[in-house]
């Protein structure tokens, strides 16, 4: 996988509005009401990419909008008419899966009815059942737990429009790969996949880049950098494009 250096988006930049983003009334609406008015460095870089459909890897730091952005770019893509999971995240941790469900939930409620669904150990398999019994836009969980209700054909991959890994470093330390590829490989092959690492390495680890190649199409790679000092906040906002070798 070649990457090259690139823009992130040469027509938007830090500190401008929501709203030059091509965004339904609903979510922009949804921001204010949540006091975000401009975006961050982070945001402006990573918007515009995932609203225009491609596939993302995500250097993720502490701070810099990224957990709005990402949220902003799943429900983009939703379609709330169809009760149908169209949104996948797999999170490294029960605790994580459940910070990003409250996200997205704490977003999505400004539109009327989305469900998110949790699953993850730690709660019984049946309540989870049900609950997607009853339909689910978008779920939040762990690969094993994702993984039983796939054995259980208590959840349906097959309307997956994006899939999300959030903190992939994490989740490949604890052994997990298998477990990711198996869920990747019950998704349908048409859509939006985002992967986020938190690896400090300049260069995209191989693990990651592994990952990426077999599970992403043309990724972008979007990585923020601290100019001289990260803890006093001046960022630089950087898009690398990723392309597969021929």
């Amino acid at each position: 996988m070649r990457i090259t250096q690139a823009p992130a988006s040469p027509s938007i930049s830090s500190g401008a509005p929501f709203s030059v983003l091509p965004l339904e009334p609903v979510w922009l609406d949804a921001l204010a009401q949540l006091g975000h008015g401009a975006m961050t460095p982070l945001q402006a870089a990573i918007l515009p990419l995932a609203l225009a459909g491609h596939d993302l890897i995500v250097q993720i730091r502490q701070g810099g909008g990224s957990a709005t952005a990402l949220t902003i770019a799943l429900l983009h893509r939703l379609d709330p008419c169809r009760f149908d999971v169209q949104t996948l995240v797999l999170c490294p941790t029960r605790e994580r899966a459940e910070h990003i469900a409250r996200r997205i939930r704490e977003i999505a409620e400004c539109a009327g009815y989305i469900k998110v669904a949790t699953l993850c150990h730690g709660t019984p398999l049946r309540p989870q059942i049900d609950s997607l019994i009853h339909g689910a836009h978008i779920v939040v969980g762990t690969p094993g737990r994702v993984l039983d209700h796939i054995d259980a054909a208590s959840l349906d991959l097959r309307a997956i429009n994006t899939l999300m890994f959030d903190r992939a470093d994490t989740m490949l330390d604890m052994g997990l790969v298998d477990d990711i590829a198996f869920v990747a490989s019950r998704c349908p092959k048409a859509r939006q996949t985002l992967l986020l690492h938190g690896s400090d390495d300049v260069d995209l680890p191989p693990d990651i880049a592994r990952l990426a190649r077999f599970w992403l199409r043309r990724p972008r790679n979007v990585r923020l950098l601290a100019a001289d000092d990260w803890s006093a906040g001046r960022q630089r906002a950087h898009s690398d494009m990723s392309s597969k070798d021929s």
